[in-house]
């Protein structure tokens, strides 16, 4: 009864069914799910702790970054996920979340360090920096 519960209660939040919908096609890393959702990372990694919590997904660590995959459940189990996440499928606002994280590379190249998806860094040149104005002393 406790995995009933847990499930449920994973499932009655919208971010929680948003980050399982994009997690159906595959493993995607914390970045592409925060780029999708627009929020910020600790806003993302709690709801990704109760959906393990739940049983929900399972993540793995390369590095810095996290990944995280829907996990295989027992056929019961599966099929409240899978009739749930299937009946959003055509919502605008899912159908929205998946045409953004077809935009959204995972790009650690940015930091120098070599990309956990081997993904090519993107081709775009970096903004230079704004120059800080000097105020100019009086005398």
């Amino acid at each position: 009864m406790h995995d009933f519960v847990l499930i449920h209660a994973a499932l009655a939040d919208e971010n929680r069914l948003r980050l399982l919908h994009l997690l159906r096609s595959g493993e995607r890393c914390v970045c592409q799910l925060q780029g999708v959702l627009h929020t910020n990372q600790p806003k993302i990694s709690r709801h990704l702790a109760y959906l393990r919590k739940a049983g929900l997904v399972e993540a793995r660590q390369d590095g810095k970054w996290a990944h995280y995959r829907l996990k295989k459940l027992p056929a019961h189990l599966a099929g409240i996920r899978d009739q749930t996440l299937e009946k959003l499928a055509a919502q605008p606002q899912i159908v929205d979340d998946l045409r953004r994280l077809q935009q959204i590379n995972c790009n650690p190249a940015r930091y120098k360090v070599p990309s956990p998806l081997r993904v090519a860094p993107s081709a775009t040149p970096k903004k230079a920096a704004k120059p800080t104005p000097v105020k100019a002393r009086m005398p």
